[in-house]
């Protein structure tokens, strides 16, 4: 199935979650000079714009990035002020938020000469406007589906590997499918740090993820979760998103909850933040 475009969810409150944990987590890994190989399984376009007729339709924006956006000379967190003040470099007009950045943009950002970025996509017209983004000499973009691919990729080249795995969850397969991209990964490169975006939504199938790894024997497994709504108001859509982090740098866990003590209040009442350890610590 292949009908999951992200440009219909550009720039909501996962959005804001899964940018903002791996702006955080990069920044770390950066403090070592050897060299990383990135890789993002589900890359979508790269760059949405906001005018788009998809992005308009549903205008999920409006309860993620814009608030923050509105309020972004107000903020006092640094690691917030940073990530807005980057995003502003993917605006056209700084003073405008014109335009939402996908991973592949935020990856790219901060690439150095030594390091590669790998980006999958699997749906045809989803890779075509990625084709058309500019991107470093060391962002190689693949026509194909990214955690299949693993088995011909890994082990890296580099010292070190970071993957990024955010599916459209579409079949319910695909949380299996996950933790078992998740448990080759570490068995072929264990020190790798690997994120994994789930969606919160009422048949609750996130526990089929969260269970398998779990299960898994991967000794250290970071969870948050952003939930926008109570679980208990919502029949249909996602009420929150989750971010899990296999092999978390030193210290994420208090960057981003402060960082999120800021953001919550911005996405209304009933939006709150947690993290805590699924595995480990």
């Amino acid at each position: 199935m292949l009908s999951y475009q992200h440009a219909y969810h550009a720039g909501n409150f996962a959005d804001v979650q899964k940018h903002l944990t791996l702006y955080t987590i990069v920044n770390h890994l950066l403090r070592k000079e050897s060299s990383i190989t990135y890789i993002d399984t589900h890359a979508g376009r790269g760059l949405y714009p906001l005018a788009t007729k998809e992005t308009q339709r549903l205008k999920e924006y409006r309860e993620g990035i814009w608030p923050l956006w509105q309020s972004r000379h107000q903020l006092a967190n640094p690691l917030l002020n940073e990530w807005l003040n980057i995003l502003e470099g993917a605006q056209p007009e700084i003073a405008e938020l014109s335009h939402y950045p996908g991973s592949p943009w935020w990856l790219s950002q901060q690439l150095r000469q030594q390091d590669l970025l790998k980006l999958f996509e699997l749906h045809p017209g989803e890779h075509e406007h990625l084709n058309v983004q500019v991107l470093p000499k060391q962002a190689q973009r693949i026509y194909g589906d990214g955690l299949a691919s693993l088995r011909k990729l890994l082990p890296v080249a580099t010292p070190r590997l970071c993957m990024l795995i955010d599916p459209s969850y579409e079949r319910k397969t695909e949380y299996q499918e996950v933790v078992e991209a998740v448990v080759y990964t570490m068995e072929k490169a264990r020190h790798a740090v690997v994120m994994v975006w789930y969606p919160l939504l009422p048949a609750g199938h996130h526990h089929t993820l969260l269970a398998g790894l779990k299960e898994s024997g991967i000794a250290k497994i970071w969870r948050s979760e952003l939930q926008l709504y109570q679980q208990s108001e919502q029949t249909h859509g996602m009420y929150g998103s989750g971010m899990l982090v296999i092999n978390p740098p030193w210290g994420l866990g208090e960057h981003l909850t402060a960082a999120m003590a800021e953001i919550t209040p911005l996405l209304g009442a009933t939006s709150r933040y947690h993290m805590d350890w699924l595995v480990g610590e």
